[in-house]
């Protein structure tokens, strides 16, 4: 008997593609049944209806719409998922990344999924079906039953704007967790003592808001006045948020905004109310979107060189199609950019 040889793990684009007859013998049934079950869910029986999704699931099973003649060929597409493109940040992001895959010779499909876990699993699914051949994902955050499946379809996938210990595949991102942990030091440095918080509610805002307020817990502040709003971040909601600080807590002397737009609504609203900044409190924002350096004061910041996020992430899918195997992950950094509000 020969012993048995050590697995060895093959690069994602050489795997076996899985096919609709391979999900029909798994699931009992026929390659039509799977089809309805796709086209017309409603005309399938609620227990073969289920037995075919879970096929599905265990296998990676990508339905393909291109037409039948075409479904051998490489689609040169690569799907592209950010939640908004309000915010110049992931505008500048997605530009990088997209200069970089055309002069390769890919075309990118961008999708907008909102703050949403459901919302990204629906647009994924839909863009999945035109058979990218590598996928942008914005975060790390995603559902388990999406984990998952990215996991088994079999093509190059790069995360960003965050950091994990656990990549679904590829990662180029910075940590949210660490920009709080700076800008805490920052406030406990200038000898802020009651400081307060006005965030969304999206999975990275509240990573920086969990550095945040565990950094002040270690230097004996523990009371931090919080106001969480919803995702995305806008003014308006910058100033009610600062409404919301003085109206719950007296005596705030600085306050981390988890973007740059709710920070000019804080200071936009502190100068209609006539309160000193940074004077009575100091302000900090996360972005340093274009406006920043020049309002009044001008906003002190956490810069993220979003363009190199674009374009680092497009090399490593890159590098994929072309062979290569590594699990590439790289933390690109970020940089707090004091000015006038601090």
């Amino acid at each position: 008997m020969q012993p048995n040889k050590p697995k060895t793990r093959r690069p994602r684009t050489g795997q076996k593609t899985v096919r609709i007859t391979d999900v029909a013998t798994t699931a009992g049934v026929s390659p039509i049944t799977v089809s309805r079950v796709f086209n017309a869910p409603h005309t399938v029986a609620p227990e073969t209806l289920n037995r075919v999704r879970r096929a599905v699931a265990d296998l990676g099973y990508v339905p393909n719409r291109l037409a039948g003649g075409l479904s051998s060929a490489k689609s040169r597409l690569i799907a592209a998922i950010v939640p908004t493109l309000a915010h110049s940040l992931f505008s500048a992001t997605v530009q990088a990344f997209s200069d970089t895959m055309s002069r390769a010779g890919y075309q990118v499909l961008l999708g907008l999924s909102g703050y949403s876990d459901e919302d990204e699993d629906q647009l994924l699914d839909a863009i999945l079906s035109r058979r990218p051949e590598g996928v942008f994902l914005t975060g790390v955050a995603h559902t388990p039953t999406l984990r998952e499946r990215l996991r088994k379809i079999g093509i190059p996938i790069v995360e960003t704007w965050d950091m994990s210990d656990d990549p679904i595949d590829m990662l180029v991102g910075f940590s949210h967790h660490q920009i709080g942990v700076a800008v805490a030091e920052r406030f406990v440095a200038r000898g802020t003592r009651r400081p307060a918080l006005v965030s969304a509610n999206d999975q990275r805002a509240l990573a920086r808001r969990r550095g945040f307020v565990e950094t002040l817990a270690k230097h004996g502040i523990d009371d931090v006045a919080e106001t969480l709003m919803p995702a995305p971040s806008s003014v308006a909601l910058g100033k009610e948020g600062l409404r919301r600080v003085l109206e719950t807590r007296a005596g705030v002397d600085a306050i981390f905004c988890s973007s740059d737009l709710l920070a000019l609504g804080v200071v936009s609203e502190a100068r209609r109310l006539a309160i000193d900044i940074p004077g009575r409190i100091a302000v900090c924002g996360f972005g340093d979107l274009e406006f920043g350096a020049d309002t009044l004061p001008a906003l002190t910041t956490v810069r993220v060189d979003g363009r190199r996020i674009g374009a680092t992430a497009a090399r490593c899918l890159i590098d994929r199609l072309n062979g290569a195997t590594e699990r590439t992950r790289v933390d690109v950094g970020f940089e707090l950019v004091e000015r006038e509000t601090l």
